[in-house]
């Protein structure tokens, strides 16, 4: 399962822009726009007081339309302590950074931010919390990094050494052009030889007949002729 993400935020634009983000990266995303609105999806109703669907990690605006970044912050670490908490703030506003902090947040991010940055500083989050499991989504794929495991709803996939290199490079590059001489340098080191053409082409579709739901209509890795393949999930 995707690491699940609970982004509080108010601002359409940033909501669109951090889903479509995040989301290209394998992370579920929830929005919540009020304080009220983000407590609740964060704590939930159930027995234990917890949401059914924990949450990887929360990021947070400081200041909101109803209510603010503080009382969530504040709330959810009272019931979930190990749960880690980035702000969102404005790039001059140091006591709201520091406030932050103060109350728990594991970290802080400033705005306008850089996409890699702030990918990088939730990606380090969880893996200090220990809430990440290495859990990459492509499509109806879900890949256990840690594990090399791969499933489709729920159904285990057994792939080759090369299969499974060649699915993560996919994965990691959805949307982007791959070229087959990046293909073939990817598999080089795993298979200790030069892949040629003809043998690369083999490969490709051995890994669309198990991950396509119709491997002569591909719709995951798609060729572009005369420039290699691109990735959709």
């Amino acid at each position: 399962m995707a690491p699940r993400i609970l982004l509080v935020e108010d601002d359409r634009l940033i909501i669109e822009a951090l889903s479509e983000l995040l989301s290209g990266e394998g992370y579920a995303i929830d929005v919540a726009s009020t304080q009220d609105e983000a407590i609740a999806l964060a704590l939930g109703d159930g027995p234990d007081g917890l949401a059914a669907r924990p949450y990887a990690l929360l990021l947070l605006d400081v200041t909101l339309a109803q209510g603010n970044g503080f009382a969530v912050c504040s709330a959810v670490k009272q019931a979930r302590p190990n749960v880690p908490v980035i702000f969102l703030t404005a790039s001059d506003d140091e006591f709201n950074t520091v406030a932050g902090i103060q109350m728990g947040a594991d970290d802080y991010i400033a705005k306008p931010f850089r996409p890699r940055e702030l990918l990088a500083r939730i990606a380090a989050a969880i893996r200090r919390s220990g809430a990440s499991h290495g859990v990459l989504q492509f499509g109806p794929l879900s890949i256990d990094v840690d594990r090399a495991h791969v499933e489709r709803n729920g159904t285990d996939i057994v792939l080759s050494a090369l299969e499974y290199r060649l699915l993560l490079l996919f994965a990691t590059n959805r949307g982007k052009l791959v070229s087959r001489d990046m293909i073939r340098e990817a598999l080089w080191d795993e298979a200790g030889t030069y892949i040629e053409e003809n043998t690369l082409s083999v490969y490709i579709k051995r890994l669309r007949d198990k991950i396509e739901d119709n491997p002569s209509e591909p719709r995951m890795i798609v060729t572009v002729r005369g420039l290699g393949y691109k990735a959709f999930g």
